[in-house]
């Protein structure tokens, strides 16, 4: 029972929800991510290029083991779009990451410019009570 009352508690704690809901979010996001790059980004490059699909792009050679019937291939094309997929993801999260670092400067500039101007601080008028009662007990 004990596994399950700290299972349950690891689950319902407020940063393990908020990651799973970055995890589905995330998924969705690299399925317009991998739309975006086969569909729009790589016919425009094919069209650059002149291939006609990028992701088709492979070496072939023969295979050692049987040299009359079977090839080897490898695909590089895929490995390319994989890349350009990886970049813009990795961008974007980076942009998100800079950006929440921008915001969360901000606000604690912020705060820090309402505590300075609200006043001393506890500590400050701790420290006067304490040396105004150090003066009168002279």
């Amino acid at each position: 029972m004990k596994f399950m009352n700290e299972f349950k508690e690891f689950i319902t704690k407020g940063n393990v929800m908020d990651m799973a809901v970055g995890v589905v979010v995330g998924g969705a996001f690299k399925a317009i991510v991998d739309s975006l790059v086969a569909d729009i980004i790589m016919p425009a490059v094919s069209l650059i290029t002149g291939k006609v699909n990028i992701a088709e792009l492979a070496f072939t050679i023969p295979n050692p083991a049987n040299p009359e019937t079977a090839l080897i291939s490898l695909n590089y094309g895929n490995f390319l779009q994989q890349i350009v997929n990886f970049l813009i993801i990795a961008f974007t999260i980076f942009c998100v990451v800079k950006g929440m670092n921008t915001l969360r400067t901000k606000f604690e500039k912020q705060k820090e410019e309402e505590e300075e101007a609200s006043g001393p601080s506890t500590e400050e008028l701790l420290t006067e009570i304490r040396d105004l009662l150090a003066k009168e007990n002279k």
